[in-house]
């Protein structure tokens, strides 16, 4: 029997005089397990999911994308297979040809079944397996849904299963916006194609390859325009570390968030692409001593940054253990280690230490939204932090930090972090050891001390928490630091059969408290502390944990300024009091205007910019030229006080330049706010948007959704300063032009009200220096009392309206902004494409 040819079918739909799609012959891999998804701009935009079986590419057409999210079920209808030569394809397939428009590599990698299943499993209708690709990670399944009568196509889902690489939302096709091949953008490819860059009379797709024209600039940068700004900066170095100040109880409110204390060694890692430094909180380079974690840190590709946090080792359990540290460190044993990272300091060449504490972490988590272990960024909890103390300590861990949100980063012991600790541990030096009776045994116990006042003062003795192995390392380093005196005066009844040491050696241990002498009382030893010098070792005495605090009184609370639905002046505080820590990433540090409304939103209202000091010292001023060459001192805050000192003033609304109060002529946020005629419904304005992102997506640039809290849709472009306001309107006024143009009927990208007629008004303006926007989670001067909040592109399909949340939902807009599709919201290092 003739054995049939596995790609006639993709032969049959194709002239490859006409298509520069490969054909091709059945043949293997050296693998044979290869792996590739192509994004694929046909009729409907899909991602082509293909994994290689039996000489092929078995394939499918994945309609919006792989999801991390478990719970998402994705169609994928299966197609023809193809060639192996197709693995490498990326291009323009030309119109009215099969499959007619852009393809990108967008991933490859390799598969594997896993364990106890076979590829062969495809025939019952299931796949099991393991993808390793460059963005695709972890474990998948693809199942075969029953056909419906008369169905011709062959339907299958494609679902991640909750793994260590599972998330939430569609992160990856939303933010992946390059070829994993050649760095390009869907329209860097799709010019590559057309080679013509006239707006004049296109429409649809070929608006796309018009509106790139990156392509001429952009092919120079391996990794697209998302990458060129942070090649130019410099691998970062050491800078001195924040410290945490000891409390005995955990502070309360809002403006404190919580992490995890972690029990290990604190590192820097400074990276800049494949350039790894990892340094010890005072400075010393262990890049060698944790490969696992710069290796991984090297994987990524980042853009210049310095990242703060901690390498631990994990136990069985996957909990912490220090000991498993100390084993690592000094036996080479080995370890599962994981850095769990919590601060970001610098990026791209951009000094974060002065921004809110809160902002810094959100730009940490966008920056590593591809970290897998052994990397991860720490959780943290706003308020609550009680609970989480509580839940720590029951569960055998060290205790917790508590950051203030709005504090910046110094290299230095503050109140902003305080850490609360389960049980004592404390640094001590070794001052000296006893001999032991006991056979095996190399000492009884060790002296300690701490330095008080500029000398040190004996604290004790630890005679326990020492294994075999533990106690012949000590010995041998011991063993080398001998000397004839004590380095501190201990009391002759102690200090009998004393053998005495350089005081260099610290360790670290677990106590129960302090006796009236000032001794250890329970000691146990954990482990040495090579990342301290033994002249800082000093003794931890919990300070007064900080009172809330808040120095902005609110006159006349009970005023109702929403007439509508009731809500007071009081309420508005509340709301902006309990929402800050998710405003501040948005409104500290930059420009802002308000709506001032003293009487109510059904009074007299107004802008207001300029300020002449009646705001009180919790607004700061910034002078800004204006154009007729004079200057004015514009408002903006830093804090959760200047937010309510606003609202004390009658403020209901923020609204915020695109760009830094410490640098107003470097924007570094673009929005175009869809501002639909009044007989529109939601879903176009909806649509508008997700056609909007599309458009952008193509061009190499990630944008995020935010419902205005009226009757539109804000589409935000975070952009790494480096472009001036000139550079900045110009391109989003050729955007909206350009949209205006591909699609008259339902875009228009002028002010006028005539024109807007069934229209939406894309509006572009708000990019021009001087104007703003409303911030995300600023309440509006309307009625009910709505917010603009931010919302995941997933979310917005589910939206009815632009206003679905007021200021009586703080709450639930605080528990919402947990959800992983939120984390690192707004927040992306990218520039502008060279148009």
């Amino acid at each position: 029997m003739a054995r049939t040819d596995p790609l006639a079918a993709y032969n049959a739909k194709r002239d490859f005089g006409k298509t520069p799609e490969p054909a091709g012959e059945a043949r293997r891999s050296e693998g044979g397990n290869l792996f590739v998804v192509q994004k694929h701009d046909a009729t409907r935009l899909h991602w082509d999911f293909r994994l290689e079986m039996g000489g092929v590419l078995k394939s499918w057409a994945v309609t919006k994308g792989p999801s991390l999210d478990p719970h998402d079920k994705r169609l994928a209808v299966r197609t023809e297979d193809h060639p192996l030569s197709y693995a490498q394809f990326e291009g323009g397939i030309p119109e009215g040809e099969y499959g007619g428009g852009t393809v990108m590599l967008w991933d490859q990698g390799v598969w594997a079944p896993i364990k106890g299943k076979s590829a062969k499993d495809i025939e019952k209708g299931h796949l099991h397996f393991q993808l390793q690709g460059e963005r695709m990670k972890g474990e998948w399944l693809l199942v075969r849904m029953k056909p419906r009568p008369g169905e011709k196509r062959e339907n299958w889902l494609l679902r991640k299963i909750d793994d260590a690489e599972a998330g939430t939302g569609d992160i990856l096709v939303e933010r992946e916006l390059t070829s994993v091949l050649t760095g390009r953008t869907m329209a860097e490819i799709a010019a590559d194609r057309e080679g013509v860059r006239s707006l004049a009379g296109k429409r649809g797709k070929a608006f796309n390859a018009v509106m790139a024209d990156a392509a001429a600039h952009n092919r120079q940068s391996a990794r697209g325009p998302a990458r060129r700004k942070s090649k130019d900066a410099r691998l970062p170095g050491f800078e001195p570390v924040q410290l945490a100040t000891l409390v005995d109880t955990v502070p309360t409110g809002n403006q404190w968030m919580h992490e995890i204390k972690f029990d290990g060694y604190r590192v820097l890692a400074a990276v800049k692409g494949t350039q790894v430094r990892l340094f010890t909180r005072s400075g010393l380079d262990w890049t060698e001593k944790f490969p696992p974690i710069a290796e991984a840190l090297a994987a990524l590709d980042l853009p210049a940054a310095l990242i703060d946090g901690e390498v631990v080792a994990l136990d069985g359990h996957g909990n912490p253990s220090f000991s498993a540290l100390q084993a690592a460190l000094k036996e080479g044993r080995e370890a599962t280690l994981a850095y769990f990272a919590f601060d970001l300091l610098s990026l791209a060449g951009e000094d974060l230490k002065a921004l809110p504490n809160i902002e810094r972490k959100e730009r940490l988590e966008a920056l590593l939204r591809h970290a897998t272990a052994p990397l991860q960024v720490a959780d943290h909890v706003i308020g609550a932090g009680e609970a989480l103390f509580e839940t720590l300590c029951g569960a055998g861990q060290e205790g917790i930090i508590a950051k203030r949100v709005d504090a910046p980063y110094r290299g230095k012991r503050t109140h902003n972090w305080l850490k609360i600790k389960c049980t004592r541990r404390q640094e001590f030096v070794i001052l000296g050891w006893t001999k032991s009776a006991a056979r095996g045994r190399a000492f009884a116990s060790l002296l300690l001390g701490q330095h008080e006042d500029g000398k040190l003062v004996y604290k004790g003795k630890v005679g326990t928490g020492f294994d075999r192995a533990t106690m012949e390392d000590l010995a041998k380093r011991m063993g080398r630091l001998a000397r004839a005196t004590a380095p501190a005066e201990v009391p002759r009844a102690e200090a009998r059969g004393a053998q005495w040491l350089s005081p260099k050696l610290v360790g670290e241990i677990a106590f129960a408290e302090f006796t009236a002498e000032g001794r250890v009382r329970h000691g146990s030893f954990l482990g040495l502390r090579s990342d301290k010098e033994a002249k800082d070792v000093t003794p931890e005495t919990p300070a007064d944990t900080p009172e809330p605090r808040s120095d902005v009184r609110i006159s006349s609370p009970d005023r109702v300024i929403f007439p509508e639905s009731g809500q007071t002046k009081g309420e508005l505080a509340d709301y902006y009091r309990t929402i800050a820590p998710l405003m501040l990433p948005f409104a500290a540090g930059r420009p802002i205007s308000l709506v001032r409304c003293p009487q109510g939103r059904a009074r007299h209202c107004f802008f207001q910019k300029h300020d002449s000091g009646s705001f009180g010292p919790h607004v700061s001023h910034v002078p800004i030229r204006e154009k007729d060459g004079g200057t004015e001192d514009y408002l903006y805050i830093t804090d959760a006080d200047g937010i309510l000192a606003c609202v004390q003033m009658g403020t209901i609304e923020f609204h915020g330049w695109g760009a830094k109060a410490e640098d107003v002529e470097q924007p570094d946020r673009m929005i175009f706010d869809l501002d639909p005629d009044e007989g529109l419904g939601f879903d176009e304005v909806k649509r508008a948007a997700r056609d909007i992102r599309r458009r952008l997506s193509d061009l190499g640039l990630v944008s995020f959704a935010m419902l205005s809290g009226g009757k539109g849709v804000h589409v935000v472009v975070p952009l790494t300063p480096g472009h001036d306001w000139e550079t900045h309107k110009d391109f989003s006024k050729r955007f909206a032009e350009a949209l205006s143009l591909a699609e008259p009927d339902r875009f228009v990208a002028t002010m006028s009200k005539a024109k807007r007629k069934g229209r939406i008004f894309i509006d572009w303006l708000r990019n021009q220096r001087g104007s703003t926007a409303v911030l995300p989670y600023s309440a509006r001067a309307r009625a009910g009392a709505p917010v603009a909040i931010p919302i995941s592109w997933e979310e917005l399909d589910k939206m009815k309206d632009a206003h679905p949340f007021s200021i009586s939902d703080a709450k639930t807009l605080m528990d919402r902004a947990r959800d992983k599709a939120l984390q690192g919201w707004g927040f992306v290092t990218q520039t502008l494409p060279d148009l």
